[in-house]
């Protein structure tokens, strides 16, 4: 069924707008509920735009000049019929029409949408883009990726501090953001205000504050036992994180043939690689994996695990047989909460990454090089020497005095000026 034209005397013909006053405020016609085709009338030529307004949805975008005084050609000069045509493409998709017609102006939220699916075709983390989908408003996500403007992205980006985010929070909720609508200007060179978000909105100072929180060797063991009196598989699994100083996440992509037991005497996990980094890296880097060493009682523990198993089959397991998730929250669920709590620490405060900076720290001051540090725990020099420099810098103190040069003084002070040989008394 054709859409039904709208009549407006004053904007059909030329000859007709040409009478209408020149002035900075267009005249609409509604063609639609929320769809308004303006008309404004220039100095020389006039130009139509389309308004589309609703709940928490109000933008307006120029659609082309109006043939005030040449002939329309259907795509840079528009009738009367023709901008309004234009304008319903431009507001909704008819029915029939291509969903992938890219003559509709991209909204936030398609923009997100889409770069979940890059992501995911690349093989990176698809949940970026959910992060800055879940605080993101409904205005904003409606709104054409075109229209952004820098003074409510500002207002958007310092609103998520007053939610209760913290500033570090923020930052990366910013930057998948930016990562979605930077895609998006890519593919659509309409998109011409990209320093709205790459240069204008800029990261919040002062969010990267040394929170790593550092146990005691006997609060890591009793941690770890009462893991394994409530939990032999997780037990195991916190056996290893805290062992290795690997991230949850590595730990639990470990397979059975990554249990290393050549050197008996010696044994260790080869373990993966996290997926921390740019997307077109990640895949290759999970695919690494690196000889960390482990000791002789964890490798009789696993050793028992892995029995009987295939060697590409996960190495730890929970409980039901299952093999771990990849993300935090699924240790959070496996009651980790409750076993802080059952060793008197605060479950708001520790988690299972305490088990990594605890190995860090304890590799550190065990006077193992920062280097090879690094690359046992897959990070780097700068990130150690950034998130530990304290304890690096109580370390170096004590390792710097063994090079004092030690002066005996004089037994007894006299309190005189004495002359040194050659020189007159």
């Amino acid at each position: 069924m054709p859409t039904k034209k709208v009549r407006a005397s004053k904007l059909e013909s030329a000859s007709a707008r040409r009478k209408l006053p020149i002035a900075k405020r267009p005249i609409y016609v509604k063609l639609a509920p929320n769809i308004f085709l303006g008309y404004r009338r220039n100095e020389n030529v006039g130009s139509w735009n389309v308004r589309v307004t609703g709940p928490g949805i109000d933008w307006i975008k120029k659609i082309g000049l109006a043939d005030d005084f040449e002939p329309s050609d259907g795509r840079a000069v528009l009738s009367f019929w023709q901008a309004q045509e234009t304008a319903r493409k431009l507001a909704r998709r008819q029915p029939g029409d291509d969903a992938g017609d890219d003559s509709r102006p991209l909204t936030v939220a398609e923009a997100l949408t889409n770069y979940e699916a890059d992501l995911t075709a690349r093989g990176g983390d698809a949940y970026n883009a959910k992060r800055a989908r879940l605080h993101v408003p409904p205005v904003m996500a409606s709104k054409p990726v075109a229209l952004l403007r820098s003074i409510e992205m500002h207002k958007w980006r310092d609103g998520l501090i007053a939610k209760g985010l913290s500033r570090a929070s923020v930052n990366r909720v910013r930057t998948c953001l930016r990562a979605a609508l930077t895609l998006a200007a890519k593919r659509d060179k309409r998109i011409s205000n990209r320093h709205v978000w790459e240069d204008d909105l800029e990261a919040l100072p002062n969010a990267t504050t040394e929170r790593n929180v550092i146990l005691p060797d006997a609060t890591v063991g009793k941690l770890i036992a009462t893991a394994y009196a409530h939990d032999p598989k997780l037990g195991l699994l916190c056996d290893v994180v805290s062992t290795t100083g690997a991230r949850p996440s590595q730990a639990v992509r470990l397979l059975v043939g990554d249990l290393d037991l050549a050197k008996p005497s010696a044994p260790r996990v080869m373990m993966p690689r996290s997926g921390k980094g740019h997307a077109h890296k990640r895949a290759m880097k999970m695919q690494e994996r690196v000889g960390v060493p482990i000791t002789l009682a964890l490798a009789e523990l696993l050793t028992q695990e892995a029995k009987g198993r295939p060697a590409h089959a996960p190495l730890l397991t929970r409980s039901n047989g299952e093999p771990w998730e990849y993300r935090r929250s699924d240790l959070y669920r496996a009651d980790f909460r409750a076993l802080i709590e059952a060793v008197g620490l605060d479950p708001d405060e520790v988690t299972p990454y305490s088990l990594r900076h605890s190995n860090i720290v304890r590799r550190l001051l065990a006077n193992v090089p920062v280097r090879i540090v690094a690359d046992l725990c897959d990070t780097s020099v700068r990130e150690i020497e950034r998130h530990y420099s304290k304890h690096i810098s109580a370390h170096s103190d004590e390792i710097a005095r063994r090079g004092l040069l030690q002066i005996e003084p004089p037994p007894t002070p006299t309190g005189k000026v004495v002359a040194l040989p050659g020189q007159r008394s």
